[in-house]
């Protein structure tokens, strides 16, 4: 009884009894590590312990422990199907462990990015995000139900109204338009309406709306341009929370990870920092780990040597020694194996001319929108080239025009001599997906030709990560890391002097795209390639070929980096939204009203006043059921409380939202006045 007052003299509460308020209950404890003795933890978010998961005969983890804290950026890496999605699957509860202790904080709120894209449904975009509030709803509707019953438990619903307060509250239409607000998403839309980054978007709004704690993000930049990848990388910089987050972006992981949390041969190993810190931390602790296992095969190759003497030997052989052997093999037996590199040839073909591709005053459009303006290019051999722009903007309409895939509506491309072009976007059309991938890369032969030497198949696809077994799978079943492996490793088997690549880098882990980068860097040809890797084109390119805000296409030195610190910026789609069909004319549109009616503009005039006023009423009703004594009074003097509190705040958002609706009318007919 001492403890337990000496612990409650050491908290310092601020606490505001729970009835349905607008703001969130505000509670300020000081914790002391120790007290008389009691040990006080600050606990984990989540937290493994010796977990174990097999599927079937392959090993995903291992006696593999972590945690995550609050407010920790954490970002999972290993290479593809090493279980990075497993994992996360894990914290989700969407997946459960063989073995193992999994520890999660009471009542978490954890929400997951979805890696897919949202289907092309009529579901709209207000009604999607309110999706990630189904959690509250149901919180919500626990407390209303119980608030109804007679014999409730007034602790309980103190708890419920936390969790749901600490959840963004009681108005889940007020949550989603805050959410729409704050992402620029039209609620009015349908999912079906919006372009590829915008349903990422949408994605995130959803994933937000809960206000979680830990935040999951599975490849959240697959697939976006670059604009888009970088309003949400701003966006989840700033988020309040912990957050773990697998990618393979590496400006991605530099700028937001303070924790790298690596799986590999399925051990989980922690390393604090950025990213670019874990790559030298790593590089000393392996250079380290090869001295000491030099000199543990040394000392064992000894013991080995002295356990196989003769025969007198054998008989005074010290026992203690042999037990110190029988341990030094099962250590060794006990190590992890390196990992097989990744090893990329890339075939180059004779000598080209000077001249690659000169390019004169090009003009193509889609319909009424043009994407390349009067463009002229000259290409010469050894150049390696960038493409950089959002989606849609035209750079694979580029990349055809000079392919022969398309022609040009005006102008005149000349292609230089003696090219042998390879192109990694024409290969993935012949991906079929009932060939294994040994037949894809050798066009059915068991051979391949690299440096006019035959070399076989099996053992070429060993350096792109393919084991024999995985060789001889269909491509159907691959993960698009694998596919993308198998689209370079057939690319490069062709001999070439004008290499184009377009995306190469989807799905590739880390480890690939480095020595593909300097497998490139390494390669004689003329280069260009289109990538939303920031770092890759950085890596790769010595000049760029830029897709600017102004509609121009303009040339620079240098790769991504050097073109950012210029200050420009790129070319949005023609609409972020996909365009839809409103059977409306110009003259329609113009006919629309400018300016709120007198009815509609005296209503928004009075608003503020009847909101002040309400909000008034809502204060000192919230200084009533703060009173320490308030529940210990008859129930139907609480209750008849509280339903006045419910009342006026729903009378509340209901003013709140009519003065957004009216707000938000009056400024779009302003705008529409203006133009």
């Amino acid at each position: 009884m001492t403890t337990l007052c000496v612990l409650v003299s050491l908290l310092t509460f601020k606490v505001l009894l729970l009835t349905p308020p607008t703001s969130p209950i505000t509670i300020s404890v000081t914790i002391p590590r120790h007290v008389k003795g009691v040990s006080i933890n600050m606990s984990s978010l989540v937290s493994f312990k010796d977990v174990y998961l097999e599927f079937g005969d392959q090993k995903i983890l291992t006696g593999a422990s972590m945690s995550i804290e609050p407010d920790e950026r954490v970002c999972l890496i290993g290479r593809n199907g090493a279980g990075k999605s497993t994992l996360i699957n894990i914290i989700n509860n969407e997946l459960t462990p063989d073995e193992g202790e999994v520890h999660t904080k009471a009542h978490l709120r954890v929400s997951k990015l979805q890696q897919a894209l949202p289907s092309e449904s009529s579901e709209t975009v207000f009604d999607y995000i309110k999706g990630g509030l189904a959690s509250l709803k149901q919180l919500i509707d626990t407390y209303n139900s119980k608030i109804e019953a007679k014999n409730h438990d007034l602790r309980e619903l103190q708890d419920l109204q936390h969790r749901i307060e600490d959840g963004g509250g009681w108005n889940i239409n007020n949550q989603v338009e805050r959410i729409l607000t704050e992402m620029q998403l039209p609620g009015e839309k349908t999912i079906g309406e919006l372009s590829g980054g915008w349903r990422r978007r949408a994605t995130l709004g959803k994933a937000l709306i809960s206000q979680p704690e830990l935040l999951l993000l599975d490849e959240p930049t697959n697939h976006l341009d670059l604009s888009a990848i970088q309003w949400l990388e701003d966006r989840i910089y700033n988020f309040q929370g912990s957050i773990l987050f697998v990618t393979h972006d590496r400006a991605f992981m530099q700028r937001l990870g303070t924790r790298i949390l690596e799986l590999d041969r399925t051990k989980l190993r922690s390393w604090p920092g950025s990213y670019h810190k874990y790559l030298k931390d790593k590089e000393r602790l392996e250079e380290e780990e090869r001295k000491q296992n030099a000199l543990f095969d040394k000392k064992l190759e000894q013991e080995e040597t002295w356990i196989r003497q003769g025969l007198k030997a054998r008989r005074t052989r010290n026992e203690g020694r042999v037990r110190a052997l029988k341990k030094m093999r099962d250590e060794f037996s006990q190590r992890l194996k390196p990992q097989q590199q990744v090893r990329i040839h890339i075939e180059e073909g004779e000598l080209s001319g000077k001249k690659i591709v000169e390019l004169y005053n090009i003009n193509f459009s889609y319909g009424d929108n043009k994407v390349i303006n009067r463009l002229s290019l000259k290409i010469q051999r050894g150049d390696r080239i960038g493409l950089i722009g959002n989606n849609g903007v035209g750079k694979s309409t580029l990349i055809k025009i000079i392919l022969g895939e398309i022609m040009p509506q005006s102008g005149t491309v000349k292609l230089g001599t003696n090219l042998q072009i390879a192109s990694f976007d024409q290969l993935r059309k012949k991906l079929d997906p009932q060939k294994t991938v040994a037949q894809i890369v050798g066009d059915g032969s068991d051979y391949i030709k690299l440096h006019g030497k035959e070399r076989h198949v099996i053992g070429y696809l060993k350096g792109f990560l393919f084991s024999p077994k995985r060789a001889m799978t269909k491509a159907g079943v691959l993960s698009g890391g694998e596919c993308n492996r198998i689209l370079l490793a057939k690319l490069f088997t062709q001999p070439s002097n004008l290499l184009i690549l377009d995306e190469p880098t989807n799905d590739l882990d880390v480890e690939t795209l480095e020595v593909l980068e300097d497998k490139l860097t390494e390669y004689n040809g003329t280069l260009i390639v289109v990538s939303h890797d920031r770092e890759f084109l950085d890596n790769v390119v010595s000049s760029t070929l830029v897709f600017e805000s102004d509609h121009s296409i303009t040339s620079y030195a240098g790769g991504y980096s050097d073109w950012l610190t210029q200050g420009k910026a790129l070319q949005e789609d023609e609409s972020q939204e996909k365009s839809t069909k409103s059977g409306k004319s110009d003259t329609d549109k113009k006919a629309k009203p400018t300016k709120l009616s007198y009815k509609l503009q005296r209503e928004l005039d009075q608003l503020p006043d009847q909101i002040e006023v309400l909000e008034k009423e809502i204060t000192g009703l919230h200084e009533i059921t703060s009173d320490t004594g308030f529940y210990d009074k008859e129930y139907e003097e609480v209750k008849g409380i509280l339903d006045l509190l419910a009342e006026k705040e729903q009378q509340l958002h209901a003013l709140t939202d009519r003065w957004a609706e009216l707000e938000e009318m009056r400024e779009e007919m302003q705008v529409r006045g203006k133009g």
